[in-house]
């Protein structure tokens, strides 16, 4: 039996510390496609890693490397140049490793290729044009490389792309600050987020009646959302945020929708009445536009829909009467609603956040609520004819600590979800977070001393929100005040790792104005 192989060496060419590869179960030895590589498992299990899948079917028995995996080894330098000989995989997965250097031309040579991942690595230099030679390519991912990388124009021809039937790329996910993230899979265009894109959404992508996910969020996108998308109406999941003049006109046919987020596109009017048609929705997020009017009673009544954000908008009336038995998590937060509270909101293992309206609160079937709500009112009414402090402290996460300029930090570690509040027990502060995440977790903590700082417990618990995090100060004397706000990166590391590869960005509001 021949063999046709690159050779492998995990510590020597790929710098993977030696103890990472003691129990791996590639064949080293010379023969690397043998055992595993040839076995009946496949290679979607990231447990074989690294590992390799061959195949030996070829003529004369000489067996190919078709699919290799470095996946999460810390891996650290350049990509070996012996890999671009591997002219018949059709499989590469480099993510979350420190691989360095530019992505060489030779990638081209890959012309069998059908998924390429090297998401979370420091890359640099400009993506090679011999990219748009791998004409089989169904996924590229570089998610999260650094911002030292770039991408000559055009790599894929664009105006192929306003074709649907000439061309397969019909996923597209752009993720960092430059086009870094392009996936080719039949019937999906998604995740176009969190980069500095400007100028309009193309209005051909309307085209593409097949798409069935589609994101951009998090980008620098002007005007209104194309109109051509209308005839997206294969749709099931759609997230666009951003935007400087959205509208919601383009929805009325996507029926087939379970997601639609269109969160800070600057939408007004009202919601539309027929919204009540959309009964495959199982999440809906309409929060930070100019939505006026009343809620639609049909919203409330969707079978499936389980997540209902409308938060910051400008909503009046009350609320409805009836809800469905699904609709577990629902944010109205800063609207102009009024009026009593209906009975479900007292139901178990629901999370409502009503603070910023003005709502009545006085009767006595509003008790199941979590206390304080009357104090996150508008106008915050609690001891607002007598103030009885000038400063507090919170430890956010985490319990109560003093710190070295003696103020009480207080304990602020309740369970906060997608859609809730908390006030404190003396009505001193109190706290409001939005925002549904895949993360269940809502707070952080880490064991580790911070340099710099004479209150290391302090950075040692953090809250985590996936939207809105607000601290509200109540019952403060009239003056000026001092706001510190003390950060610590809890899990970003530091070193040659891919643990270090990351940002935060967030803005910060205090009294309604971004600092």
């Amino acid at each position: 039996m021949h063999f046709a192989f690159f050779f492998f060496s995990p510590s020597c060419q790929w710098g993977i510390a030696e103890s990472s590869v003691a129990n791996m179960r590639w064949n080293l030895s010379g023969e690397p496609c043998s055992g595993t590589a040839l076995d009946s498992s496949t290679f979607d299990n990231v447990s074989y890693n690294p590992g390799i899948k061959c195949d030996c079917s070829f003529p004369n028995s000489i067996c190919r490397i078709m699919q290799l995996r470095v996946y999460a080894m810390d891996a650290v330098g350049t990509i070996p140049e012996g890999l671009w000989t591997l002219v018949y995989l059709t499989n590469l997965d480099l993510r979350q490793n420190y691989l360095t250097g530019s992505l060489s031309p030779s990638i081209g040579n890959l012309t069998r290729m059908q998924w390429l991942t090297m998401g979370i690595n420091a890359l640099s230099g400009e993506l090679p044009p011999e990219l748009g030679q791998l004409y089989d390519l169904r996924s590229l991912l570089l998610r999260q490389l650094p911002q030292t990388i770039s991408m000559v124009p055009c790599h894929l021809n664009l105006e192929i792309c306003e074709d649907y039937n000439s061309f397969t790329l019909v996923v597209l996910e752009l993720v960092g600050k430059y086009l870094l993230h392009l996936l080719v899979y039949r019937t999906w265009l998604q995740w176009a987020s969190d980069n500095e894109f400007t100028g309009r959404i193309p209005d051909f992508i309307g085209n593409w009646t097949q798409l069935e996910s589609l994101r951009f969020e998090g980008n620098s996108f002007e005007g209104s959302i194309p109109p051509s998308f209308s005839k997206l109406t294969s749709l099931q999941d759609l997230r666009i945020s951003g935007l400087s003049n959205g509208t919601m006109d383009f929805i009325r046919d996507l029926k087939s929708l379970g997601v639609l987020v269109l969160r800070n596109n600057r939408i007004s009017g009202p919601i539309p009445t027929d919204i009540g048609d959309f009964q495959n929705l199982t999440r809906l997020d309409l929060s930070f536009n100019n939505l006026n009017g009343k809620i639609p009673r049909e919203l409330f009544n969707l079978s499936r829909l389980s997540f209902l954000i409308l938060g910051n908008n400008s909503l009046n009336g009350t609320l409805p009467d009836v809800k469905s038995a699904s609709l577990r998590n629902v944010d109205v937060s800063y609207n102009e609603l009024s009026g009593t509270l209906p009975s479900w909101v007292n139901e178990a293992n629901l999370q409502l956040n009503l603070v910023v309206n003005n709502f009545t609160l006085g009767d006595p079937v509003n008790s199941g609520l979590p206390s304080g709500l009357e104090c996150l009112q508008r106008n915050f009414p609690c001891a607002r004819g007598s103030p009885r402090y000038s400063d507090f402290g919170i430890n956010c996460g985490g319990p109560p600590i003093t710190s070295s300029n003696q103020l009480l930090h207080e304990e602020e570690n309740e369970t906060l979800g997608a859609a809730t509040y908390y006030v404190s027990s003396e009505r001193r502060w109190g706290v409001s977070n939005v925002g549904q995440s895949d993360n269940p977790r809502y707070t952080v903590s880490s064991s580790s001393q911070f340099t710099n700082t004479l209150d290391s417990e302090l950075f040692q618990t953090a809250r985590l929100s996936a939207g809105s995090l607000r601290y509200y100060g109540l019952g403060l004397e009239n003056g000026n005040y001092t706001v510190t706000l003390q950060f610590a990166e809890l899990e970003i590391e530091d070193g040659r790792t891919w643990r270090s590869h990351g940002r935060r960005v967030f803005d910060i509001y205090l009294q309604v104005c971004v600092k």
